[in-house]
């Protein structure tokens, strides 16, 4: 028999996540656009499209509103907003608060990232966040902001993913592989680790000038380091560069982002590959629901007291959508008894919202809306029915 238990209380985050470059399409001036058709960069595909959503937003939003979700996670483009340096386009900032405008008129509660891993090309040309000045463009550019989050938007992400930043940073320089095949990652750069914290906590500062109001942090990757036997040590020392130090950054912040997908399983010499037979994701991660409960109290360890978590992201890319189902239904599970054990989660956004362009492919499909590449048309999953409906009833279905 089945039983239902509500442990997501009145006022909690229940939502979707996206990234502005992943979904909207023709973000020309980005750095990443420039890689994208880099024939040396070795993408697989360029974003080109995506899913069209610069001009569709109202229809994802629509679906989520109907779906039962209560909040959106969205991005917005620096590229777009100053495509050369000290020129901020009107226009621009119109569009995203008409973006913001439009979700709470839909009965969805707006969390707006203002860095979702790309810049403009102006910004990589200069050198990129260590380059001098870097700190201080960022800064000028989330003060250009104000227009689109002043008003009616409850939480703002500065960066998402620092520790991915830094990582892919250290990669760029060594010219090794950010993601090694074992899970694991190199260490981040500490140029690059110095100059986010910075930015951050700026950022942090400017958007509390905009409005005290607003709640405010950043989004941490949690690869979810498990230590097999005798090799504790080696575990904290390995998680302290890549991930603890961001989450140490958020402390005094209003909220931290924790975002999971599987873990990594260390030994005394570093990261260790699953097992082959274990079930593997579209990405070929382990298949590991649990995650997300190791990440909310590793985090919550660190961090201490006094700053709020929620689940910015949270998913599966997968082409057999039951799989997503029982992804959430475990990830939700764990949720739940953090909770239970007194973690201070406020919410959670899966991601993601769409089938959208996952930094080099189409093919690892995390979206609870699936998109049609030609004609853009929107569908919704078994899975996103299932999902949203839980944000109706807030029961979550428990044992068997």
């Amino acid at each position: 028999m089945t039983q239902t238990s509500t442990p997501f209380p009145d006022g909690f985050l229940w939502g979707a996540s996206t990234a502005g470059h992943q979904i909207e399409g023709n973000n020309v001036n980005s750095d990443w656009w420039r890689r994208e058709h880099d024939p040396a960069a070795n993408i697989h595909e360029p974003s080109l499209d995506a899913c069209d959503s610069y001009h569709r937003w109202a229809q994802d939003m629509d679906l989520l509103a109907q779906l039962g979700f209560t909040d959106y996670r969205f991005g917005i483009e620096w590229a777009r907003i100053e495509p050369e340096r000290g020129f901020f386009s009107r226009a621009e900032l119109a569009h995203y608060r008409s973006m913001v405008e439009g979700a709470r008129a839909r009965g969805l509660r707006p969390m707006v990232t203002l860095h979702h891993f790309t810049v403009p090309r102006w910004f990589e040309d200069l050198g990129g966040w260590t380059a001098d000045g870097a700190v201080e463009a960022f800064i000028r550019y989330v003060e250009a902001c104000a227009p689109v989050i002043a008003d009616g938007v409850g939480h703002v992400c500065t960066i998402n993913e620092p520790n991915v930043l830094a990582i892919s940073a250290a990669a760029d320089r060594t010219g090794e592989p950010a993601w090694p095949s074992t899970g694991g990652a190199i260490t981040p750069d500490e140029k690059t680790t110095h100059a986010l914290v910075a930015a951050h906590h700026g950022a942090v500062a400017a958007v509390r000038r905009i409005n005290p109001a607003i709640r405010v942090g950043w989004t941490v990757a949690s690869q979810v380091y498990q230590a097999l036997p005798g090799a504790e040590e080696a575990t904290a020392a390995y998680s302290r560069p890549r991930e603890d130090v961001f989450i140490e950054a958020a402390r005094g912040d209003d909220f931290i982002g924790v975002q999971s997908y599987t873990r990594t399983r260390i030994g005394n010499n570093g990261p260790v590959r699953a097992p082959e037979d274990v079930e593997r994701t579209l990405t070929g991660w382990e298949y590991y629901p649990g995650a997300v409960g190791y990440a909310l109290r590793h985090t919550a360890e660190v961090i201490g007291d006094g700053t709020a978590l929620i689940v910015t992201e949270n998913g599966i890319a997968t082409a057999d959508d039951t799989r997503r189902v029982d992804y959430y239904a475990g990830a939700l599970e764990a949720v739940a008894a953090a909770m239970e054990d007194g973690i201070n989660v406020e919410g959670y956004l899966a991601w993601s919202a769409l089938d959208n362009y996952e930094w080099g492919s189409y093919r690892p499909t995390f979206g609870l809306i699936a998109v049609d590449p030609v004609t853009f048309a929107r569908a919704a999953k078994p899975s996103a029915i299932w999902l949203g409906g839980l944000g109706r009833s807030r029961e979550l279905p428990r044992g068997a």
